[in-house]
């Protein structure tokens, strides 16, 4: 009929695959069940955060848009990529664990046996449409398919970055489970992945998966698919934990009083893969900076600088308007400034936290100088509070 409005089905065969699917019938009772569930939202640990730009439009798109600094948010050449090879993943790490940054959030992990794979994304683009949203700045190392074969693939939360339909449709084709907070579960099954490979899980609860206990953990952040954002899906950080190594994966935070509780449950850890980048004083609640993220890191560990850290949600989209070089310049300082080590890998590049960490800043090459230095004159080193901004 001409002038009609769409039927609820009309409109969803307008909603984009990538979207999703929320959570309904006994997933959705379950996520009403839960704790961190409140008011029809899951809440953050530490109350209320901000979730999208603080103050006006108008001084959000003067920063964002600025001529000067727009191009050193991305490399002025070519990103120096590994050339990940098969040979490089089929040798077992001689000290057990072992660790291989893709880009962005995304870690082949292996420990103690077992393959983990944590936030693959290997799609062009981190957003529902093929054609918009922020391009990768640099390839994926190897193709997924020659990753091999992985036990299982965790998912921190479900924004576009960290959750990517093309990659899951593809893992959904193979024998891997899948570890996921509570909710996101409803993506996985609409693209393709079994309801019995399926952990999903709340915070604070873990699933094991031959040999390893893997604990969704909280964090500081927020989710959402599509044009609204319902809250109806969890976001978390992991710790998996084998018989003999110990690794934690951030996910996307804030800094918040629970790295410590996390660390005094689950740690410490052999090496700990926290965010660094896309951070912006326009939404501080829900992104750490560099020093933050060394913060949480020794948080982690009890205080103390130990294991090793690996930064992680930088280098591979423009998601900020910090200088692409930035956050791995900034947290190669601040770990120096305390002792701890950081591990700088190139994207692909293997390496094992109990052996020689790969410490060049391989983005010197392809970026502009940075305008800006770290901005922490002194840092003074408690065993509670980790870093503390000393001003001079």
């Amino acid at each position: 009929m001409t002038g009609s409005r769409p039927t609820s089905s009309g409109l969803r065969a307008l909603r984009p695959e990538a979207f999703g699917a929320d959570p309904a019938g006994e997933r959705l009772a379950r996520i009403r069940r839960s704790p961190h569930f409140k008011d029809g939202v899951f809440v953050n640990p530490g109350g209320a955060a901000r979730t999208r730009p603080s103050g006006s439009a108008v001084d959000f798109a003067k920063v964002y848009f600025d001529k000067e600094a727009r191009p050193r948010r991305s490399p002025t050449g070519t990103v120096p990529v590994h050339a990940t090879t098969l040979a490089d993943l089929a040798r077992p790490p001689a000290t057990g664990l072992r660790l291989t940054w893709m880009g962005h959030s995304s870690v082949l992990a292996e420990i103690d046996g077992r393959r983990v794979l944590f936030d693959p994304v290997w799609g062009e683009r981190c957003s529902p449409f093929p054609f918009a949203g922020p391009r990768r700045l640099h390839p994926v190392p190897l193709p997924l398919a020659a990753l091999g074969p992985v036990d299982v693939v965790v998912i921190s939360h479900d924004h576009y970055d960290h959750l990517d339909m093309p990659t899951i449709k593809a893992l959904a084709g193979t024998d891997t489970l899948f570890a996921v907070p509570l909710g996101v579960g409803a993506h996985l099954e609409r693209w393709g992945a079994a309801a019995s490979r399926l952990r999903e899980l709340d915070w604070h609860e873990e699933t094991e998966v031959g040999g390893l206990t893997l604990t969704a953990t909280p964090a500081r952040h927020f989710c959402g698919r599509g044009l609204r954002n319902t809250q109806h899906t969890l976001w978390a950080s992991w710790v998996v934990a084998g018989a003999e190594h110990r690794i934690y994966h951030s996910g996307d935070t804030g800094y918040f009083d629970g790295f410590r509780d996390i660390g005094a449950a689950h740690g410490p850890f052999d090496a700990t893969m926290i965010q660094i980048g896309a951070y912006s004083e326009f939404w501080p609640d829900i992104h750490m900076t560099p020093e933050e993220g060394v913060r949480a890191h020794l948080d982690l560990q009890g205080g103390a600088p130990q294991g090793v850290l690996l930064p992680i949600h930088w280098a591979t989209f423009n998601l900020a308007p910090h200088p692409w070089a930035e956050p791995g310049e900034w947290t190669l300082a601040a770990g120096e400034a305390v002792g701890q080590s950081v591990a700088v890998p190139e994207p692909g590049a293997p390496f094992e936290p109990g052996g020689e960490l790969p410490t060049h800043p391989w983005w010197r090459g392809v970026s502009q100088t940075l305008a800006r230095s770290w901005p922490a004159p002194r840092i003074a080193l408690t065993t509670t509070r980790g870093l503390d901004l000393v001003e001079d």
